[in-house]
């Protein structure tokens, strides 16, 4: 996926949307996180993080979310859509074990998804390719997820996840350069290939008041292959890593 199509679909979203912006709004939910994550992905080590959530669409054209970015359904046919998105991706800050490591910034992707949703289960398949920061290569995402209403009020969704990263994704991520390898004490390393990361999360939502909710959330993923065994990971980290947090939204 080259970015000159990213950037030609960009560009060309406006014009085609305009017929329909008129008559849409934007709807959806804003908020507030409260999180335990690693520090990195591949740390052992956890911290408390205050983040926004912001879970919005507007009509049927555009969707803007912490999780899929901001994306443009291009072609929609009852239950598939297609859309190119702008995401983002977090590099990573190098604290605690790997203070000493150079920083590898984070940036936006850009990316075109496919999604299925015949009824509470949504099926997705994304790639996407970074736009700026240190990471070069790209990322496919598979994701399968259910969401209902299990009783008044109350809604509950689970879903797991596949995420494979090419061996420059993983490289950036997980490699350790000579000098990183000089300054930290840990062995220098270069992955050969890309690797899978698994996931499996859940959530719990509960409607207090006509326009406010409560959610709870869980998750866990295990990072396999070149990522899984480089000294990130397995000398001062962990391949398995877990989350959790609530949120706090208001719904418009």
């Amino acid at each position: 996926m080259s970015r000159s199509f990213i950037y030609s679909l960009a560009a060309l979203a406006p014009m085609l949307a305009a017929p329909c912006m008129a008559q849409s709004t934007w709807t959806g939910s804003i908020g507030a996180a409260a999180m335990v994550t690693p520090d990195y992905l591949g740390s052992d080590d956890y911290k408390n993080r205050a983040l926004p959530n912001i879970n919005l669409t507007y009509g049927d054209l555009f969707y803007l979310n912490l999780r899929d970015g901001l994306g443009w359904n291009l072609i929609q046919q009852q239950d598939w859509s297609l859309s190119p998105f702008i995401g983002y991706h977090l590099g990573r800050d190098n604290t605690g074990d790997l203070s000493r490591f150079d920083k590898v910034d984070a940036g936006l992707t850009g990316g075109l998804r496919v999604a299925y949703q015949p009824g509470p289960w949504r099926y997705s398949l994304q790639a996407e390719t970074p736009l700026g920061g240190d990471v070069d290569g790209y990322q496919v995402t598979l994701r399968a997820g259910w969401r209902d209403e299990i009783a008044p009020n109350w809604h509950a969704g689970f879903g797991p996840s596949l995420v494979y990263s090419s061996k420059e994704w993983t490289q950036d991520m997980f490699g350790v350069s000579s000098a990183d390898a000089a300054r930290s004490g840990l062995s220098r390393y270069r992955p050969d290939e890309g690797y899978l990361r698994l996931g499996l999360s859940g959530s719990i939502s509960y409607r207090f008041a006509p326009d406010w909710s409560i959610t709870g959330l869980a998750g866990i993923t295990q990072l396999t292959g070149d990522a899984e065994d480089s000294p990130i990971v397995r000398q001062t980290g962990d391949a398995t890593q877990t989350l959790a947090g609530a949120v706090l939204s208001y719904h418009f």
